[in-house]
């Protein structure tokens, strides 16, 4: 049984109380003393939250945030001051106006960002007196890793159709494309959002998995890198739209090939994060390394290329790709920091 388990009998007193004790270590350790008062909180169906009454309060006061704007604000402060609010985890934000209404663009910005960037946020009531926005998603229902698989998976499914609409010169596919990037970000705010959360939360960091706060940092700078990754495959789906026709179908061939390496070196990396190796994580950064072979031998074949314009298209795509082989690690780089004490000889 860990430190953060304790079994105790419930008994029964009086005629309608039951009394069940609690550890002394525990009491000693937050701060209480004979007489302190605590809140007890039915939480579904079979679980109690025990929370002393001083920090119910601090913890109802965090959880909603009211955010007053005024008619100069431009939309993008007011969706930043949004975001950041949800990031810190708050549960309700309510937007209101310092004076007068609400702008139209202002609302129509706010509604915007709740629709395509926060994950789990819905809009419980707007007027022009004010938008009230309330987080939703459960912890339980989606977990940081399990966030963080949907939100990779996406960004790779991402560069192949990136890939696929160039060669086939597919102009709606590449829109496609360009579009999921909001989810990839999506994915990316909410694992944030969760992250700032379980560093504040000792039980709930425990819950998502981490062992202490520094492995929330390195995650958080891993999903930044998955964030990137999304960026990059727009990049190349925006090459499409700039130029309106298909690149030659053998530098195409060849330019998939540095995809496939790249995407599976960042599987190898994430892989390392998941089962926690050190081992492949190392793999992972010299697998990287080998992505100047790849990208070698793509310039040289730029060589017999007489369309300028052609060629400064596929040299752009090598370099969005070649990119995520250094995001990818990157990521490795921050495996090996959140387990290399893993490695450290145990005294004996």
């Amino acid at each position: 049984m860990s430190e953060r388990e304790e079994t105790r009998r419930i008994q029964f007193t009086g005629k309608s109380s039951y009394i069940v004790s609690l550890p002394k270590q525990w009491v000693i350790d937050l701060g209480l003393k004979q007489g302190d008062q605590i809140t007890i909180t039915r939480e579904g169906k079979s679980a109690l939250k025990i929370l002393p009454a001083k920090d119910q309060a601090k913890l109802v006061q965090q959880e909603d945030a009211i955010l007053e704007i005024s008619r100069d604000d431009d939309n993008a402060t007011i969706v930043r001051k949004l975001v950041s609010l949800y990031f810190l985890g708050y549960k309700t934000i309510q937007i209101k106006p310092k004076a007068d209404r609400l702008q139209p663009g202002q609302r129509n910005a706010i509604k915007s960002a709740v629709k395509g960037m926060l994950m789990g946020a819905e809009i419980i009531s707007d007027s022009v007196d004010g938008i009230t926005i309330q987080v939703l998603v459960n912890l339980l229902e989606l977990s940081v890793d399990g966030a963080f698989k949907r939100m990779l998976h996406l960004a790779k499914s991402m560069l192949k159709d990136a890939l696929l609409a160039v060669k086939e010169g597919n102009v709606e596919l590449a829109k496609e494309v360009i579009d999921s990037d909001d989810e990839v970000d999506r994915f990316g705010f909410y694992i944030i959002r969760q992250l700032k959360i379980a560093i504040q939360n000792e039980h709930m960091l425990k819950d998502m998995g981490f062992d202490n706060a520094r492995q929330c940092l390195g995650y958080r700078i891993i999903v930044k890198n998955i964030e990137r990754t999304g960026d990059h495959a727009s990049l190349i789906a925006k090459d499409l739209l700039e130029f309106k026709k298909p690149v030659r179908k053998d530098a195409m061939e060849k330019i998939e090939s540095l995809n496939e390496f790249s995407t599976s070196v960042l599987d190898q990396a994430c892989l390392a994060l998941f089962k926690e190796d050190f081992n492949q994580a190392e793999l992972a950064i010299k697998k990287s390394s080998e992505i100047s072979k790849y990208e070698k031998r793509i310039l040289e074949s730029l060589k017999s290329i007489k369309d300028e314009e052609e060629a400064f298209r596929i040299k752009r795509m090598i370099g969005n790709i070649t990119r995520i082989a250094e995001y990818a690690s990157d990521i490795a780089e921050i495996v090996l920091n959140m387990n290399i004490e893993k490695m450290l000889k145990k005294r004996p």
